[in-house]
């Protein structure tokens, strides 16, 4: 196995997509600090198991739908990926606990648990959500109270991806783009509320949206492909809004700027 294989495996570049959920979970409960490092550094781990687990769940579908992926294409074992997928999970939980203590664990191990209940079971767009809103719960985890807003946005935000990556496939009709699009909308009025996360939310509207509308004129599969890369690589530019109104502007600008690396990182490693 080459470090190429391993890095799509885990889709490595999309894990950007993942600290900003701990950031403004942070900036909601004002616990921004050092813990906050190790906690994002916990839930990027714990994103890569998933990634191992969903690939190795799906790879009997995936040798008929998608047989360049490292599992079908034999590149990595189905052994392997398991246990990259079990070992990053322990890691993540541990990391989350060697940084936050018991209060990050006790959102950790559900987080770690709803991970692998998407991967292993019925692939729902709600479980997917929850997992990024429990994500947003591990940064704020000393009071996650504070932090169900922005828990609520990603939610939100998960559900309308989710939904869209079910027709990556076989395409859908107008009405599944016209429908996230409509969500889309409503999630960035949501992260607003300041003018730097108006302006923030308005950049993901704008990134998210236009994918989406393309979709929504022409939803074959290469379309609704284009639309999932874009709520995924966008994510932190949602983040970062989310950051901005909880009362840190810079550092939600930080965020935000995270987006563009994603999106150039994306044209080498795809995202979904």
């Amino acid at each position: 196995m080459k470090w190429r294989d391993l890095v799509e495996l885990v889709r490595a570049p999309a894990a950007l997509s993942v600290p900003g959920d701990i950031i403004a979970g942070a900036a909601a409960a004002r616990r921004l600090g050092p813990k906050t490092a190790g906690l994002a550094g916990a839930s990027v781990l714990l994103y890569w198991a998933g990634m191992a687990a969903n690939d190795w769940a799906d790879r009997e579908i995936d040798a008929k739908e998608r047989p360049e992926r490292p599992i079908p294409s034999g590149r990595v074992s189905p052994g392997a990926a398991l246990g990259i997928a079990a070992g990053l999970t322990t890691a993540g939980v541990v990391a989350a606990g060697l940084a936050g203590g018991r209060k990050a664990l006790l959102v950790a191990a559900p987080l770690a648990g709803a991970i692998w209940a998407y991967d292993l079971g019925p692939k729902t767009p709600a479980l997917m959500a929850t997992c990024r809103a429990l994500n947003v719960l591990l940064g704020a985890h000393e009071q996650p109270g504070k932090a169900v807003w922005p828990a609520a946005t990603m939610f939100a935000h998960t559900y309308t991806v989710t939904a869209l990556s079910q027709a990556e496939v076989d395409g859908a009709t107008p009405d599944l783009p016209t429908r996230t699009l409509a969500g889309t909308a409503v999630v960035a009025t949501a992260a607003g509320g300041t003018p730097a996360a108006g302006a923030l939310a308005g950049w993901y509207a704008i990134r998210y949206g236009r994918p989406q509308l393309d979709a929504v004129r022409n939803p074959d599969a290469s379309h609704m492909q284009r639309a999932v890369g874009a709520g995924i690589v966008n994510m932190p530019a949602l983040q970062g809004a989310l950051t901005a109104r909880a009362g840190a502007p810079r550092l939600g600008l930080a965020v935000a700027a995270v987006s563009e690396l994603a999106r150039r990182l994306a044209k080498k490693v795809s995202p979904t």
